[in-house]
């Protein structure tokens, strides 16, 4: 058997390496158009920033590497510029000497990869990008002495982690972001935390702006105003590298990815492709998706060469789990947002908590923020956000998983999860999601949300405060009534008439509150999240 792989890295290598762990006489040849074929490509930024110092750590194996362990034979700087299925044939370009030869296949597994999006921006010639290894040494290049103004074009992930190395480098950085946010997976209210943490590093962030133009040493915005730009950085997204894949005449669809069955196969025969290029399967809603994580591409590969070598699997449907660190904190997500289940009117509900990391007595106990997103009618877990100095990566770890298994947000509840003081609460945060969406579910609660509340005291609620006095007056819930949840049973006379929405710091003790009320004939709702999750809404700065 002879297979030909066309682009290397995540899904490429993951499907060259496993067929050869599955298939020793197989022929196996690997075509790369860079010059890396194997490399740590999210570990670029922090290489730009200096975090990771040496640039050989970078490259995780070489052409020479891969034929002494796999017996592969890796041909950096060629390219496949032509694909012939019924001939089961390609045609590769020599980009050392533009030499063409052909090469015949009995499978073919393409691994192209996405690439950068650069809107026709006059000037956007001069805009680095970055993803790969080539890229990375020209925007090293690009930070010589005397530099010190970039303009990061995009607030995604990749742009976030770059305006963080570069003021590592020293630079003076803005983002412009066309939306009203940076990480857009994430809802405003989660958000403005990692917003927060930027602008006290230094970072300039011009939303809701878009870049008109590219100057020598400045950027142009939809105003016409100039912002410094002595290195500019277009971080605006990626597309599908599927040009030779329409070329060849494979199926394409949303976005321009290639399309694949469960077992990655494309529309052609004996072709198979993986990663950034391919169609994902929204686990949600089973709608075709985009979504470049390297997770997906390498258990791709890994699938790929499985059904190539005879063996049965299917691919797994994708939640989008991804991560970040901004400056010390954490920024993590996982399935859908509320953003985009309000915009397709799926029924929900929302959960905020704010707990410690680990036991509040032990030392240095830092608070989260967690969102949980609900099936209000099976109990899915359609979702969930984290933001904190630390934890996060473990619980929303955790929530992934529940979630691929099926479990409901009530089950959380019942998760039996390792704890230390140092590490956890015997009611870890996850637990806590679980109690709260069971006493919804069970109706022994009711919330709303911090983008409700206007018109909710608007219609003639009252909100009543039941944090102490002294955390009321240090920061004041505009319109609410102070009644400490420990008084409340004395003052239950000072409650006035309809309808009552409690507030605390961050949901707990109004929990406590609107179960006192409810028994009691008030008509009581809970502010989810409280106080916290509300000052960090876009209501808090209307």
């Amino acid at each position: 058997m002879k297979v030909l792989v066309v682009g290397g890295v995540a899904g490429g290598m993951s499907a060259a390496t496993r067929l050869r762990r599955l298939i020793d006489d197989a022929e196996i040849v690997v075509i790369e158009r860079s010059g890396h074929v194997s490399f740590a490509n999210c570990g670029l930024p922090y290489h730009v920033g200096g975090v990771i110092a040496e640039r050989d750590t970078l490259l995780l194996q070489t052409p020479e590497s891969l034929a002494a362990r796999f017996d592969l034979d890796v041909r950096v700087r060629h390219e496949v510029v032509c694909i012939d299925t019924a001939g089961h044939k390609v045609e590769i370009r020599d980009l050392a000497d533009g030499r063409v030869y052909r090469e015949s296949y009995d499978a073919l597994v393409l691994s192209p990869g996405a690439r950068p999006v650069r809107p026709p921006i006059p000037g956007i010639e001069r805009a680095l990008t970055l993803r790969d290894i080539d890229d990375t040494d020209r925007m090293i290049a690009a930070l010589s002495p005397g530099v010190t103004t970039a303009t990061i074009i995009g607030g995604g992930f990749i742009g976030v982690e770059l305006a963080e190395n570069l003021v590592l480098r020293g630079l003076r950085v803005t983002i412009v972001e066309a939306a009203e946010q940076v990480l857009g997976p994430l809802d405003p209210e989660m958000v403005e935390p990692v917003q927060q943490r930027l602008r006290e590093h230094g970072v300039q962030l011009l939303l809701g702006r878009t870049v008109t133009a590219i100057d020598a040493d400045s950027v142009t915005l939809d105003d016409g105003s100039l912002v410094p730009a002595q290195v500019v950085v277009a971080s605006i997204g990626v597309q599908p590298e599927s040009g030779l894949a329409r070329a060849a005449g494979l199926e394409v669809g949303v976005g321009g990815g290639i399309v694949v069955d469960e077992q990655m196969r494309t529309s052609a025969p004996d072709v198979y492709a993986v990663g950034d290029a391919v169609v994902k399967r929204d686990a949600a809603d089973d709608s075709d998706v985009l979504v470049p994580l390297a997770n997906t591409a390498n258990r791709q590969g890994r699938l790929a060469a499985d059904v190539i070598a005879g063996h049965r699997g299917a691919d797994r449907p994708v939640r989008a789990t991804a991560i970040v660190g901004v400056f010390g904190l954490i920024a993590a997500t996982t399935g859908w947002n509320e953003k985009r289940l309000r915009r397709v009117g799926r029924p929900y509900r929302a959960i905020h908590t704010h707990p410690g990391a680990h036991a509040g007595y032990y030392p240095g106990a830092t608070t989260m923020a967690l969102k949980l997103l609900v099936d209000p009618h099976t109990d899915a877990i359609l979702g969930a956000q984290g933001v904190g100095a630390a934890g996060v990566d473990k619980r929303i770890d955790v929530i992934a998983t529940a979630m691929a298994g099926g479990l409901t947000a009530c089950d959380l509840a019942d998760l039996e999860l390792a704890y230390a003081p140092q590490f956890g609460s015997a009611k870890d945060p996850v637990n806590m999601l679980g109690f709260v969406a069971e006493n919804m579910q069970r109706g022994l609660v009711d919330t709303v949300q911090w983008w409700e509340l206007a018109d909710i005291v608007a219609a003639g609620a009252t909100v009543i405060d039941v944090r102490t006095r002294e955390e009321f007056a240090e920061s004041p819930l505009p319109g609410a009534l102070n009644i400490p949840v420990d008084e409340l049973r004395e003052r239950a006379d000072e409650l006035p008439a309809g309808r009552l929405v409690v507030s605390c710091a961050a949901g707990q003790r109004g929990n406590t509150a609107v179960r006192l009320l409810t028994q009691r004939g008030h008509e009581a709702v809970n502010l989810d999240g409280g106080y916290r999750t509300w000052s960090e809404s876009p209501a808090a700065r209307a």
